[in-house]
């Protein structure tokens, strides 16, 4: 059965009202003391589409809820049409769409679980039709009260019973360091489209300064081999040798949260990522460039100290929109089907704090949101599915795995 999806349709006049008493508390929505956002939904910004005043029987999707998992933060389509989708509390379900079977895979690697920390990202190799490899991220912790975001990889082996183990686990990537906190991990993957390169966002663990020191990985974009190898034509590769290592890593830097990784069809490389108090973002991820965090920033500190806007620093890479009140986003798709024709080409992004499915419009290096869903939930995760349809993961215990589908 079609899952009902309630929106509010408020005036101007309420809106107003409503922006002024909650002003306060949707600015904070990025707050690192939550679970990577709060609860509260925040407003639209001003955009060309004003999708708050559509009903639900205008929108182009019928939303159908599949199953509910428990603190679902990422899943990967396999070949067969399976879905693999990881639980932040450390845990891999193989999820059977037809049957709306969810069997348990193991061999999971043991993960740091609290705060925004857990299990996080899943995805194939590009021959995961021959090889059978798949990659995880997750918080691993270190000694004492240390812990830092980690990549591994192994083979999946599924069995009969509709479940499957990993096997031949090996970690090819670590944040370094490792510091203390529960926030702030990012640890999203994306494979280039020649399937050469494995791009891996690594956030600032709520630490400002790592951002911008090439010791460390902190508040990067790092570029590698499938195998973790490092690719002798990255930017700052012959660099490293005075920069202890890392810097031969790093493809881009400046970045504080980025939770959202994808290419278009033209081959680049976007991203989005939560910005402090305001200036959610979104990139366009360009090789070498500095995108300025915690120097510049379209938002300001929780304590209401100011930051530098982008504008005033030119000589960091500027966003190709920004989000103030914010927009919390997690998950991300460049939509490339035809099930929605008039999404082809557009970013597709879960809102956690706005609850929203927000679409936004790529046009050169600039970026505009041109409609936004009121999915009356925090959205984590968001995937194209084989035949175009959408597929959505609510954020938090009973998170809803949703279809969405042409009308």
């Amino acid at each position: 059965m079609p899952l009902t999806l309630i929106r509010a349709t408020l005036g101007a006049a309420l809106l107003t009202s409503v922006v002024g008493a909650c002003n306060g508390a949707v600015n904070n929505a990025n707050d690192p003391t939550s679970s990577d956002s709060a609860t509260a939904a925040a407003d639209p910004q001003t955009s060309t589409a004003d999708p708050a005043s559509e009903s639900d029987d205008a929108w182009p999707f019928v939303a159908t809820a599949f199953g509910e998992f428990n603190q679902p933060w990422a899943m990967s389509f396999l070949p067969d049409g399976r879905l693999l989708i990881t639980q932040k509390t450390g845990e891999v379900k193989l999820f059977d769409p037809q049957s709306k079977y969810s069997g348990d895979v193991t061999g999971v690697p043991e993960v740091d679980h609290g705060g925004q920390g857990g299990l996080g990202d899943v995805v194939l190799h590009p021959q995961f039709s021959e090889n059978n490899i798949v990659y995880l991220s997750y918080a691993e912790a270190g000694e004492g009260d240390l812990r830092g975001g980690a990549v591994a990889r192994g083979k999946l082996v599924l069995d009969d019973q509709g479940g499957g183990a990993l096997t031949d686990m090996q970690v090819i990537w670590r944040q370094v360091p490792k510091v203390t906190g529960r926030g702030h991990y990012a640890h999203r993957l994306v494979f280039s489209p020649d399937g050469e390169h494995l791009f891996i966002s690594s956030g600032d663990r709520q630490k400002f300064d790592p951002a911008q020191d090439m010791q460390s990985n902190l508040g990067k974009i790092v570029r590698l081999y499938d195998d973790g190898g490092i690719p002798g034509d990255n930017p700052f590769a012959n660099k490293s040798a005075n920069l202890g290592g890392i810097a031969a890593q790093i493809w881009t830097l400046g970045h504080r949260n980025p939770l959202g990784l994808a290419f278009d069809a033209q081959g680049q490389l976007w991203n989005h990522e939560m910005g402090p108090k305001g200036g959610d973002e979104v990139n366009l991820i360009v090789r070498a460039e500095n995108y300025g965090y915690p120097i510049v920033s379209d938002g300001d500190h929780y304590d209401g100290t100011p930051i530098p806007d982008h504008d005033t620093r030119p000589e960091f890479y500027p966003p190709a929109t920004t989000w103030t009140p914010v927009i919390s986003p997690a998950g991300l798709v460049i939509y490339s089907g035809t099930m929605f024709p008039d999404w082809k080409g557009r970013m597709l992004i879960g809102g956690l704090s706005s609850q929203a499915l927000v679409v936004v419009t790529l046009e050169g290096k600039r970026a505009y949101e041109s409609a936004r869903y009121d999915m009356s939930a925090r959205i984590r995760e968001i995937e194209q599915g084989p035949d175009g349809a959408v597929w959505l993961l609510e954020d938090g215990n009973g998170g809803r795995l949703l279809k969405l589908a042409a009308r």
